[in-house]
């Protein structure tokens, strides 16, 4: 009976996938949007609601607004989309009957990390809406493809202030050296203080030798994210002999922000001990800070993909405490190898049902991934 009903639900998943992927080619853009929304909705429960498709159906097609709404949204890392389902929503991005249309196509390709659908993305970079171009960026983004990088390096000198800034985030994601000089470009030409800190960070993932120069100028700075930025550079560089300013920067900085870039680049640059006052323990107690926990988790995840690390951390999760082993766990997740198995497996057995949860996905996407 149950295989009865698993069948059964599976032949009107299917039948719906279609319905939606005809009414995303029809030349409507309410109906594109709400097939759009619809069919992310199949790999992400409840996106429907909180999707532009609800929220036109509540207030109609004035909801611009939307698209000020925080977008970190993925799917999880074992999630297959049907390439039918890409192609479909690739197409409105493409060439969809408003730029609302389009723009909420670009977010659902980001959300599914369709890569499949990047000449359909770098469309819409073209466009000439500044709401589309910002969805492709930050779509770009989740997807992680250097391939994506050329695409983006014609809006690195953006004249609107919020393209330019997701281009040079962009930029920096993808790690792409090429545009290091226009970066650069864009520091010296602005004024505004949010795209310069953006290309300055942006410069500090890409960690170009040639970028040096602007890392020892803000290094010092009274801003706190140039400060920050400047560490991470400098720590991503892999320079031995950038150690001592950093160990010292490190011990003197009172601001958690740059402290934690700081820590972050001694880890870098080889302080794996742990321990009261340490670089990596100072990361790992970060884990359980309500306003800083998000700061932490990308730096970890960046740091454990070294095995070395990975084996200190390890010797952590016995005594973390709820968050900091659910921060552990996601960690490990996106940069553990096979070494981290027998702890990741441990963590979803934890006794505390929270952890136990996001041990559990962390176990599923780890294997995953390692295949």
């Amino acid at each position: 009976m149950l295989r009865v009903l698993f069948l059964l639900s599976s032949v009107l998943y299917a039948q719906s996938v279609e319905e939606w992927i005809r009414t995303a080619k029809q030349n409507d853009p309410e109906s594109q949007i709400k097939a759009t929304d619809a069919l992310v909705d199949h790999y992400v429960p409840g996106y429907m609601k909180s999707g532009l498709g609800g929220a036109i159906s509540k207030a109609g097609t004035s909801v611009k607004g939307k698209f000020t709404d925080t977008n970190t949204q993925v799917v999880d890392a074992w999630v297959q989309v049907r390439p039918d389902v890409i192609e479909a929503i690739g197409q409105v991005a493409s060439g969809g009957s408003s730029y609302l249309a389009r723009a909420n196509a670009a977010r659902a390709l980001g959300i599914l990390r369709a890569k499949a659908a990047l000449p359909q993305l770098g469309d819409a970079l073209k466009s000439g809406d500044k709401v589309t171009q910002y969805e492709a960026l930050i779509a770009i983004q989740k997807i992680r493809d250097i391939a994506a990088a050329p695409m983006v390096r014609p809006l690195l000198m953006s004249g609107d202030e919020r393209v330019q800034i997701a281009a040079l985030e962009t930029a920096g994601v993808l790690n792409d050296k090429s545009s290091v000089a226009e970066i650069r470009k864009a520091l010296e030409n602005s004024r505004n203080v949010k795209v310069r800190r953006t290309a300055v960070t942006a410069l500090g993932m890409i960690a170009d030798p040639a970028s040096r120069p602007v890392f020892e100028l803000y290094f010092n700075d009274k801003d706190d994210n140039l400060r920050a930025a400047s560490a991470e550079g400098f720590g991503r560089m892999r320079q031995a002999s950038d150690l001592d300013r950093i160990n010292k920067a490190f011990a003197e900085e009172k601001k958690t922000g740059p402290k934690m870039s700081q820590a972050f680049a001694a880890v870098l640059l080889g302080r794996r001990e742990l321990g009261s006052g340490t670089p990596l323990s100072y990361l790992i107690e970060q884990l359980d800070s309500r306003f800083y926990g998000d700061t932490a988790r990308p730096f970890l995840v960046e740091i454990t993909r070294d095995q070395a690390i990975r084996q200190s951390i390890y010797n952590v999760v016995p005594t973390a405490n709820r968050k900091e082993k659910i921060g552990i766990a996601q960690v490990l997740a996106v940069s553990g190898g096979k070494d981290s198995l027998p702890v990741v497996e441990q963590l979803s057995n934890d006794p505390d049902t929270a952890v136990a949860a996001e041990g559990i996905k962390a176990l599923r996407t780890l294997k995953s991934r390692l295949g």
